[in-house]
């Protein structure tokens, strides 16, 4: 006799009606709210505890954001309105322990309908506020009342900062591209022109939009700008060098020493913040550079004597700084901090000479490192604490272990504050006037510091004569003497040459 399954009732799952699929427009703006939501808690939470972990931009255009365009402009707009919408969200009072634990998220949707455009909105925390929308505007009204103020563009203008206008700068990785083939392309769409001081840096009018341009997402080009480009210039390492970058993260100028030296040598990139190692390590895939180590650690906790560092013969220290001089091009005018106007009160003075007194440290050691015969020493600052005041205090030590002071780019104007002997060799660029305020001092080690350092059984350094650098230093290159050895003394190097070699193929 043949059974029949009795039919089920059809369960809740199956009555329950299927959520609309979303369509592409909805789908995208869906997940840029959510990623500048991301994004602004990073800026908002650094922002408080005044250690951020990048600028808005750096964090924006990071790989793991995928609609940068979208992100960027969402971020820019909700900080800049981010006051009037806090008042707003407190006047209305309609937020919920659930939304205040996303406030992030409130914030990039209330700027959206308070004064971006009036979009499809999908998401439960959108439906939250457009659901309260009129309480939300009622409070926008009150508010426009107590500050006595007509138009909410007024309102708007009153808290905004006016934006600064500076050309766009970009560095050509010539391990993927040459410059001349970079004009080419780039000059399909705007007015390039070669930089005057800068190898491989090419300028293009203020707002040029890049961050999609093909050049720039395969890695052939660098959105950087022209002070911060020519850190690694000054240091003008040559190919086949060790070159210690003590503080790498995001990496730009990493990948700019490896470039600088056409790939060949060694560049080991030292970054503490375990946050921005990834970023670093993303810079570096990008570049396409195969001669960088990037690893997690503390520049201070390195030891200049470990064998590992033995060949090191330049430093690139770039360390955390106020940032005082990219305050435009970080947008940190954008932040709660800089319109309160905490930038000028005890707290960031006190902040700043605790970074100084770090900065000292790590120059110190800097110039501790045995065989280095030069380093750079850089911030994006524009205070005289960071900057000169730095160099001046450790200047008797680099004298003492054979270092002077050298002149980067000699044909560049703005030089430092006469605070110090020796201030002429000092680099400055000028916020006002170069639209970004960055300091860069140059220290090189003389042969006569080389002989003292090294150990007595070293051989007597051959003469040496002076050549000119890429960024316009004079540099010392050595004449190479025939010398004659016994057969003992060759038989010992043959040994020695082909333990090394042997050595390189385990590393390798």
């Amino acid at each position: 006799m043949a059974r029949f399954k009795s039919k089920q009732p059809p369960s809740a799952a199956a009555e329950k009606p299927k959520k609309p699929r979303m369509s592409n427009a909805e789908r995208s703006s869906y997940f840029a709210r959510r990623e500048a939501a991301k994004v602004l808690r990073s800026v908002l939470q650094g922002d408080a505890h005044r250690r951020a972990v990048g600028s808005i931009k750096s964090l924006v255009y990071s790989p793991s954001v995928k609609n940068k365009k979208a992100t960027f402009a969402l971020v820019c707009q909700t900080l800049k309105h981010l006051p009037i919408i806090k008042d707003v969200l407190e006047a209305a009072n309609i937020l919920n322990s659930r939304w205040k634990r996303q406030v992030e998220l409130v914030y990039i949707i209330a700027y959206d309908i308070l004064f971006g455009q009036e979009i499809s909105f999908v998401g439960d925390a959108e439906k939250f506020l457009v659901q309260r929308k009129v309480s939300l505007q009622s409070a926008l009204a009150r508010l426009l009342v107590r500050k006595k103020m007509k138009r909410i563009e007024d309102l708007i203008d009153h808290y905004q900062t006016p934006d600064v206008s500076k050309p766009r700068y970009v560095r050509v990785n010539t391990l993927k591209l040459d410059v001349d083939s970079a004009l080419v392309e780039l000059r399909k769409q705007f007015m390039v022109q070669k930089d005057d001081l800068v190898p491989d840096l090419l300028k293009l009018p203020p707002k040029c939009d890049l961050h999609d341009h093909p050049l720039v997402m395969n890695g052939s080009v660098f959105m950087q700008g022209k002070a911060s480009s020519m850190v690694a210039a000054a240091l003008d390492p040559e190919p086949g060098w060790e070159v210690l970058d003590a503080c790498a993260a995001p990496g730009n100028k990493t990948v700019h020493l490896a470039a600088l030296m056409r790939g060949k040598g060694k560049v080991m990139a030292c970054e503490l913040n375990k946050e921005r190692i990834k970023r670093l390590a993303d810079t570096v895939r990008l570049s396409g550079a195969h001669n960088i180590e990037v690893f997690h650690g503390d520049f201070l906790g390195l030891d200049p004597e470990d064998p590992l560092y033995s060949k090191v013969r330049a430093i690139l220290l770039d360390p955390s700084c106020s940032g005082s001089g990219t305050v435009a091009e970080r947008l940190d005018h954008l932040l709660p901090s800089y319109a309160a106007g905490q930038a000028a009160n005890n707290d960031e003075t006190e902040r700043i000479n605790k970074l100084a007194s770090f900065q000292k440290k790590a120059l110190e050691h800097a110039l501790s490192f045995p065989k280095v015969e030069r380093i750079v020493y850089s911030t994006c600052s524009i205070h005289q604490t960071e900057n000169e005041d730095v160099v001046k205090s450790v200047l008797p030590f680099a004298v003492s272990r054979g270092f002077r002071l050298a002149t980067p780019f000699p044909q560049w104007h703005r030089r430092g504050l006469p605070v110090l002997e020796g201030s002429e060799h000092l680099l400055r660029t000028d916020p006002a006037e170069d639209k970004e305020g960055f300091f860069i001092a140059l220290f090189i080690r003389e042969d006569e510091s080389m002989s003292r350092t090294s150990l007595n059984t070293d051989p007597p350094h051959p003469p040496v004569k002076h050549r000119k650098g890429r960024n316009g230093s004079m540099k010392k290159s050595r004449i190479i003497k025939p010398i004659i050895f016994g057969g003992m003394f060759k038989m010992w190097s043959h040994c020695k040459l082909s333990s090394r070699i042997n050595l390189n193929k385990q590393r390798n």
